[in-house]
């Protein structure tokens, strides 16, 4: 993974540093195509080099993320992935970066992949922001999961689309909302120069073995991209299939001493560590993933250039159960807590973009997306002997976002690319729509019956940025910044059959907010680069943390209109240092959150159902450090090696909010945030033909509570640590066949975050490039 060379950090860091940084960006043969506050240079190879912490990017698809910010980015290109990265979904390519996790449980999760960042877990979705070539793929109707979830729309982007992930961490640019505060992700995706085909075949094998189930499970994926450019004009065309199976995610469990109609029972602990009796498992996923991508670009002019990107997913998804229990004649005996489910969703993405790039005095871009939930039904049903009852149908038709923004760019004559002022106005608007009814008999083709619940509402968030970047020496540079929002809150309704009365309609609500943020670098030593940034963010409550209470067979969700937003202060510091072919930085970061937006799940044993409640959490404050070491060739010809280390410190500090006793959450750790956590990949290039790649992820212990009640990990509904291995092997037949066989999770751990992680698994890819 060829480095461009920075200006960079730190003597505090040594080769003995066992952390790392993903690669900067691939050289290319193209010209820079994103913006520098000060020239370019190059060292004796034609390199360009990076200087005073400004990421210069090369090729024909720049990245999105506010390059002239001197804080922390890392970045992975097409050729990493393909080459290091068993890659079966586009989140995947996050899997050795520092500090990050995905939370994804077999291939194709569609419900459930969440990214946790430095100081952001699992269950907050929407602390993290993710593109693709600039158009939000975050889904900010709501955060985490629960009776409805929201994760990014990860399925609008493949793998073989990918050219290039980078990654912002913290809340530094003014040009994000405060959904930033966590990090952003943005996926560049393929725009060809000249034709391109490229075609794929996959197929991952799981052995599972948990509790009394015990079977292989299988996944199947095919692709095909095409793209060409001919004169002014430029496309991409990709398709994609995914037909998987996941292991169980849920069990039915009873009471300890519970009088059972059959045998098979398996006892064990929960996750509180009390004895409890497992009878069977559920939603065990079989999902069938149609992926389309079409990309047009115009250029009116050598300087101005149209793009337009439509994306399609369709997903039909069965959940099935299993129960552990039979009868004296063998037959298996099923009671509440087996549900089933059907799922089938159809979502459509649109972007359309204008931009300048001059790379004159002016530039300026024009932007609108808009994601559509065209259908989004979900029928769920009990599972009993002969029927099976109570049955629901969620529908979620007519839910979506839009986007709009306008970006400007001045660079002063007189500065000679030193001042760089970038501008915008963004709104973002969010509808959210699910009616929920009862199905009489059969849930997978009745009609909906009674109402039993209707929920709405509309959120917009209206935003002035602008940012100022000045390198106002030859060692210093400085970036000001600040962010105007209003954010507006209407159209609520919670309507639920259940209740003796139906609610009003929730009052509208808006919000006025301002954040600052700054960063500065300091070229200590040529190759010594030493940075700080510091940057409020605030995170307004989506809409379903606002008014989505909903109700399903096995979990219920409580909503609160009344929320106040979240507003949180980072900072960081960062040392790096240029070690030649090789890159190290430490960086200390810290975050103090007010009002912190939860949704806290838990068991009503009585209900035999989860609870959801929503609510403001007074204080979290974190700590931590971050180190990572970034390496091609550097100790050992052919061999390419990446690590991380963060060590995060998360306490609540105040809580007034719901909670099972008063101060039982004080001082204790913010759920889903581990204090240690590891990455290591070392790739090895035999010769042209063969690469070989062993990749390994630590976490330490975690919880899920916000009083730390769920001490044992290593259960249904807990979060443990885990320590795995992976393995790529990649062979190049020429320059366009190649054949990887992959092994994730080598050493078996079996590990839990809620949800059981997949054992291990056995990939095969075929891969065609012209």
């Amino acid at each position: 993974m060829p480095l461009l060379k920075p200006p960079c950090a730190l003597t505090l860091l040594s080769a003995a540093l066992s952390c790392a940084a993903w690669a900067q960006v691939e050289p290319a043969a193209s010209p820079p195509a994103v913006d520098a506050a000060a020239p370019a240079e190059t060292d004796d190879d034609g390199t360009p080099i990076r200087q005073l912490g400004v990421v210069t990017v090369t090729g024909s698809r720049p990245t999105s993320l506010p390059t002239q910010i001197p804080t922390t980015m890392e970045g992975v290109t097409r050729q990493d992935i393909e080459r290091s990265v068993n890659a079966t979904d586009s989140e995947d390519a996050l899997k050795y970066f520092p500090s990050l996790l995905v939370r994804k449980r077999y291939v194709g999760d569609y419900n459930h992949a969440i990214l946790s960042s430095r100081a952001s877990g699992t269950g907050n979705s929407a602390r993290s922001a993710v593109y693709a070539d600039g158009i939000l793929l975050s889904n900010f109707l709501g955060n985490g999961v629960g009776g409805l979830s929201f994760p990014p729309r990860w399925g609008l982007v493949t793998p073989e689309e990918i050219e290039r992930v980078d990654v912002m961490y913290g809340p530094f640019s003014a040009a994000y909302p405060g959904n930033s505060v966590g990090a952003v992700v943005d996926y560049v995706t393929r725009l060809p120069t000249k034709f391109e085909a490229h075609g794929k075949v996959g197929y991952v094998a799981q052995p599972f073995d948990l509790y009394g189930t015990h079977a292989t499970y299988h996944a199947k994926q095919a692709s095909l991209g095409l793209g060409d450019r001919a004169g002014d004009w430029a496309w991409w065309l990709n398709v994609n299939r995914t037909d998987s199976e996941g292991q169980p995610l849920t069990f039915v469990t009873r009471p300890a001493g519970t009088a059972l109609l059959g045998t098979g029972a398996i006892p064990g602990l929960d996750s509180a560590n009390k004895p409890w009796l497992i009878v069977g498992a559920g939603t065990q996923y079989h999902t069938v993933q149609d992926h389309l991508k079409l990309k047009l670009a115009y250029d009116f002019s050598p300087t101005v250039r149209a793009s337009y990107v439509f994306g399609l997913w369709r997903n039909d998804a069965d959940g099935h159960v299993e129960s552990y229990l039979r009868d004296t004649g063998g037959s298996p005996v099923y009671g509440s807590g087996f549900n089933v489910s059907r799922e089938r969703l159809l979502h459509t993405m649109h972007g359309l973009s204008i931009k300048s790039r001059t790379r004159g005095e002016w530039d300026w871009e024009v932007a609108a997306s808009l994601y559509d939930y065209h259908r989004d039904d979900k029928r769920q049903s009990g599972f009993s002997t002969p029927l099976p009852t109570p049955s629901t149908l969620a529908d979620g038709s007519g839910t979506g976002w839009n986007t709009l923004a306008f970006k400007g760019t001045w660079r002063p004559p007189q500065a000679q690319g030193r001042h760089v002022v970038e501008f915008g106005v963004q709104q973002d608007s969010y509808r959210l729509r699910y009616l929920t009814n009862s199905v009489a008999a059969d849930y997978l083709s009745d009609d909906r019956g009674v109402q039993a619940s209707n929920v709405q509402g509309d959120t917009r968030l209206r935003s002035l940025w602008a940012q100022d970047t000045w390198q106002f020496s030859e060692r210093w540079k400085t970036v000001l910044g600040g962010r105007m929002e209003r954010w507006d809150a209407d159209n609520g309704r919670t309507d639920i059959a259940a209740l003796p009365s139906p609610l009003p309609p929730h009052p509208a609500r808006h919000e006025t907010d301002f954040s600052p943020k700054a960063a500065l670098s300091w070229q200590w030593l040529p190759q010594t680069l030493l940075k700080a940034s510091v940057g409020r963010a605030v995170r307004y409550p989506t809409v379903n943390e606002l008014y989505g209470a909903t109700a399903t067979v096995d979990s219920q969700f409580i909503n609160d209109p009344g929320l106040r937003p979240e507003k949180s202060w980072t900072g960081e510091l960062s040392a790096e240092q240029d070690l030649g072919a090789a890159l190290a930085r430490l960086t200390l970061f810290a975050e103090d959150t007010r009002d912190a937006l939860y949704t806290q799940n838990v068991f009503d044993a009585a209900a035999n159902k989860r609870i959801g409640r929503v609510q403001n959490v007074g204080r979290i404050a974190t700590t931590g450090l971050e180190a990572a070491f970034n390496s091609n060739g550097w100790l050992l010809k052919g061999l390419d090696l990446w690590a991380s280390l963060t060590y995060a410190d998360s306490t609540i500090k105040e809580n007034a909010g719901y909670v099972n006793a008063p101060g039982d959450t004080i001082g204790k750790r913010q759920p889903n945030i581990p204090r240690w956590r590891a990455t290591l990949l070392a790739s090895y290039r035999w010769d042209e033909h063969w690469t070989t790649t062993l990749g390994a992820r630590y976490s330490g212990r975690q919880y899920r509570t916000l009083d730390n009640a769920d001490v044992n990990g290593y259960a249904y509904m807990g979060v443990s640590k885990f320590a795995v291995a992976d393995l790529r092997v990649l062979y190049r037949f020429d320059k366009q066949w190649s054949a990887a066989f992959g092994i994730d999770n080598l050493n078996n751990y079996q590990y839990w975050n809620f949800h059981p992680y997949p054992q291990r698994s056995y990939s095969l890819e075929l891969k065609f490039d012209l």
